[in-house]
């Protein structure tokens, strides 16, 4: 084994999930954020993929986050756009096949894996293969095979000539972003991806494998169920379809998943309790219209608070200023358009918890994957934690940890869930056991991470794979943890199995 440490300058994260790679080079005394994202995805031009398949689109016109019929010629890594050549490539409406080789959780494509990691460590980090120093901490799916962990080993040192590797599944990289103190770590990772939704039970410090469930909707869902509900928002529809030039259903479907989208990155929605949203139906719709037709929404809205606020203000401007509070409507510039949203933007995250409003929504694929992954979040949660040890379920409910891109703009989400866990916790003394939860306890980020702070939840790979890569390259000289370039030249790609107490 390796007796060589590394300098942190030198440490390279790149956490990799099924729609996004993060990366960053060098750790910090404050450790900060990745800064290097990129879409997880490749695009194979029609000129190169010859007759290979065309990834079924959905009804926004965007292609379906899983991989479709794989080229049947045979494609180098350089013939894969990536990043901002793909994106341009797409805006100049090439014909361009897309690929997205982590969706399922796994590698279905290597050549594809290749092109994107390669990207990012030589385009996007502008390392230098020839004079590569850096050691290299990978976060990945889980339950991988041993063959798996080899090949990856193999693609990193020997076409990318790291200095050092390892490999650390990414729920336990959450996990550790999220611990407050030194306990043991158990707890409960729900991570909430573009087109499904992870849950993962630790305990006493290893992931439990038979426990992790998938349910198949995630943030793509809550985008299509929210432009389902603009559609009753008249103000909305005439601005972007006017009746002198409309848009096709289609079209509009596709132009309003499109603001839902700007509407929870701009961090405009919240989280509503259960049965919160019950209130919400038909609820101010037709003042919101009343506004609109005025021709005022906009000048309203910005002059509301100062009114109320100015002590100049008339007891009628005053009221009108309460009312229009009280309505919660909210003006986002999309497209050279003003669009004025009330309270059903905060609908946004309902199929999380309810996916069987999802059904017959445009763009909203067959869910396939069996009984379990159209489970409500809460149901798939305590469905995940019945897997678990009867003993070990009270140590995983003390730490309920939801993170995934959603958490960076939309907060509470945590806590939402922890109230619809409810009936899976015995409430009454007289049915508590010593082995029955008690309680829930929701974990964030702790505010120690500054750089972190007012991030969200979101980066919690990145930040728990910091935290592991210093221990592992920098305070751990024996090398238990990591992978040398002595340790591959003696043992080769098999040197990673011992390596990796995952697979022990």
């Amino acid at each position: 084994m390796s007796s060589n440490s590394f300098r942190d300058s030198l440490i390279v994260i790149i956490d990799t999930s099924r729609t996004l790679i993060r990366a960053g080079h060098g750790l910090h005394d404050l450790l900060r954020t990745p800064s290097v994202t990129l879409t997880a995805r490749v695009g194979l031009r029609r000129t190169v993929n010859g007759d290979a398949q065309q990834v079924n689109g959905d009804a926004s016109g965007e292609t379906s986050a899983s991989t479709s019929k794989l080229p049947e010629l045979s494609v180098k890594v350089t013939d894969y756009l990536v990043g901002a050549q793909l994106d341009e490539a797409l805006a100049a409406g090439q014909e361009i096949d897309l690929y997205w080789p982590f969706s399922e959780g796994e590698v279905s494509d290597w050549t594809q894996a290749e092109a994107l990691w390669k990207h990012t460590l030589f385009s996007l980090l502008h390392l230098r293969r020839i004079q590569m120093e850096s050691p290299v901490l990978l976060t990945f799916f889980p339950s991988l095979s041993r063959s798996t962990y080899q090949r990856l080993s193999q693609l990193f040192f020997e076409r990318f000539n790291v200095a050092a590797f390892s490999i650390l599944e990414r729920p336990i990289a959450q996990f550790y972003a999220a611990l407050t103190s030194n306990t043991d770590l158990s707890g409960l990772v729900v991570d909430i991806d573009d087109r499904s939704t992870d849950i993962y039970p630790i305990h006493d410090n290893l992931l439990i494998h038979n426990a992790h469930v998938v349910v198949d909707y995630g943030i793509r869902d809550c985008e299509h169920y929210l432009a389902h509900l603009l559609l009753s928002n008249s103000s909305v529809v005439s601005t972007l379809s006017p009746a002198e030039n409309p848009l096709s259903s289609e079209q509009l479907h596709e132009t309003l998943v499109e603001v839902a989208r700007q509407v929870w990155q701009e961090g405009l929605v919240k989280v509503l309790a259960e049965g919160e949203a019950a209130d919400l139906d038909d609820e101010g719709v037709t003042d919101i219209a009343a506004v609109v037709v005025a021709g005022k929404e906009k000048a309203v809205i910005e002059s509301s608070l100062k009114k109320r606020a100015s002590q100049k203000a008339s007891a009628a401007e005053q009221a009108r200023a309460k009312e229009i509070e009280a309505l919660d409507l909210v003006t986002i510039e999309f497209k050279g358009k003003s669009l004025t949203l009330g309270k059903e933007r905060h609908r946004f995250c309902e199929p999380l918890f309810d996916p069987s409003l999802l059904r017959e929504i445009p763009g909203i694929p067959e869910k396939t994957r069996g009984q379990a992954s159209v489970l409500p979040l809460q149901n798939a949660v305590g469905h995940a934690v019945s897997l678990t040890e009867v003993d070990a379920r009270q140590y995983i409910y003390q730490g309920l940890f939801v993170t995934g891109e959603l958490t960076n703009h939309i907060k509470g989400l945590g806590a939402a869930l922890q109230t619809r866990l409810a009936p899976f916790i015995l409430s009454t003394v007289d049915q508590q056991n010593e082995v029955q939860p008690k309680g829930i306890r929701v974990l964030k980020i702790s505010e120690y991470f500054a750089e972190y702070r007012e991030k969200g939840d979101g980066l919690a790979a990145f930040l728990g794979a910091s935290i592991i890569a210093k221990i592992t390259f920098v305070n751990d000289s024996s090398g238990k943890n990591f992978v040398s370039k002595a340790d591959y030249a003696e043992k080769g790609p098999k040197a990673i199995i011992e390596m990796s107490p995952a697979l022990l």
